[in-house]
């Protein structure tokens, strides 16, 4: 990763490009007639649109009748889409859409009006990951790390507790077997 990259702070994406704006009004356009119904739509959409990236996880605000607040923690991020339709790479704007495991078909939070997507997503995944001098672990890592927690949290009394404890031993002599031979 190279300095530009790390240095790249999302603070300053509190609010979409005006960019985003002149794309709101060209769709507006497109409505023909009901141009008096969405731009004010639009209008109060852009002007209530704001972004924060905290600690833990980002925030989205947007609307004032209906008003709309998100909260997704960096954790839960599963995948990062960022699009650009003709218009909007005119604009020099993207759209990132930010899925998680919700169950829905559409994204959690969908960030629009950025001008650096690529550096903006590559931070997210650098805060998915927990990359501040954290080693990321492999699966049977994690599986294993989970079992010790579940082991600590049950105690030993049950035959539940006694079984996971017994699975765990022979998942940790195989990620061993497989580390020795690797």
């Amino acid at each position: 990763m190279n300095s530009e990259e790390s240095s790249f702070d999302p603070n300053h994406l509190d609010l979409p490009a005006h960019e985003l704006f002149t794309y709101y009004l060209l769709g507006a356009i497109t409505s023909g007639p009901f141009i008096l119904i969405t731009l004010p739509a639009l209008w109060f959409r852009y002007s209530t649109l704001k972004y924060s990236f905290e600690d833990t996880g980002l925030r989205m605000n947007v609307g004032v009748l209906f008003r709309r607040e998100s909260v997704t923690a960096y954790r839960r991020i599963q995948d990062i889409h960022v699009s650009s339709n003709v218009i909007q790479r005119w604009l020099g704007i993207s759209t990132i859409s930010i899925q998680t495991a919700s169950g829905s078909a559409t994204p959690e939070i969908v960030i629009e009006g950025v001008k650096e997507p690529e550096k903006l997503r590559d931070w997210l995944y650098e805060r998915l990951r927990g990359a501040k001098g954290e080693k990321p672990r492999n699966a049977s890592s994690n599986a294993i790390a989970s079992a010790d927690h579940i082991e600590h949290e049950a105690g030993r009394g049950d035959e539940t507790t006694q079984l996971l404890t017994s699975i765990r031993g022979n998942l940790a002599e195989l990620v061993r077997k497989q580390d020795s031979r690797s």
